[in-house]
């Protein structure tokens, strides 16, 4: 059974995602008032989630499309422009929810949402980087991320201001990665980086493939 800080972690989720809605919506935000710490993961989880938006390319459905949604609608009904509005947002927060599926069924219980690594080209893809308290333990999620080649590999650094890169491990393109921090301080103004590179990971200890990935704590 589900503890009360995770229920909380939950709710934080539903909430910045646009699916926690009437009553529960309204009672969770007369506990942000009050609650500091519930406030700061509702915080995070809108700060991250925010980053999927520059991901999103707009798509013009096809005329069949439209044309079902009206035959589905009742004939003598005009629907108002709210009512279209709350029909795009619905349409995107489906889509936002079907994405962050695997993120939200993996995710360590003891992991909070750190920040997003997005793709250095438009549309392929981004990494959910989540930590412990500590930064000693890091969680990576990809979302729609791009295919790569049996002869390489993906390879994550840590890069301190002024610093040189710090291999953190190699990641698994298709699923949840979960890396151990032992040789680098996770301090703000770090770039946390995903390089290309040979299978089994760069021979020379710092990155020699492009940089696929990356964001700044």
């Amino acid at each position: 059974m589900k503890n009360k800080r995770e229920i909380d972690k939950a709710l934080a989720a539903e909430y910045a995602l646009g699916t926690l809605r009437g009553g529960a919506r309204l009672r969770f935000e007369r506990r942000l008032v009050n609650e500091p710490e519930l406030a700061k993961q509702a915080g995070s989880w809108q700060t991250l989630l925010s980053g999927l938006d520059k991901e999103i390319t707009p798509q013009r459905p096809p005329e069949r499309v439209w044309k079902k949604i009206q035959l589905g609608l009742p004939p003598e009904k005009e629907l108002s422009r709210w009512s279209w509005n709350y029909l795009g947002w619905a349409l995107a927060a489906g889509l936002a929810a079907v994405a962050l599926v695997p993120y939200l069924t993996s995710q360590p219980q003891d992991l909070s949402p750190l920040l997003v690594l997005n793709s250095s080209e438009a549309g392929k893809g981004q990494w959910i980087v989540s930590a412990d308290r500590e930064r000693n333990q890091l969680s990576l999620t990809p979302v729609q991320p791009r295919s790569v080649a049996p002869a390489n590999s993906l390879q994550l650094w840590a890069i301190p201001a002024g610093e040189k890169p710090v291999s953190l491990g190699l990641l698994n393109s298709g699923r949840p990665t979960l890396l151990k921090v032992a040789n680098v301080t996770l301090s703000p103004g770090t770039t946390i980086a995903v390089s290309l590179e040979p299978q089994g990971g760069s021979p020379t200890g710092q990155p020699t493939g492009p940089v696929l990935y990356s964001g700044a704590l």
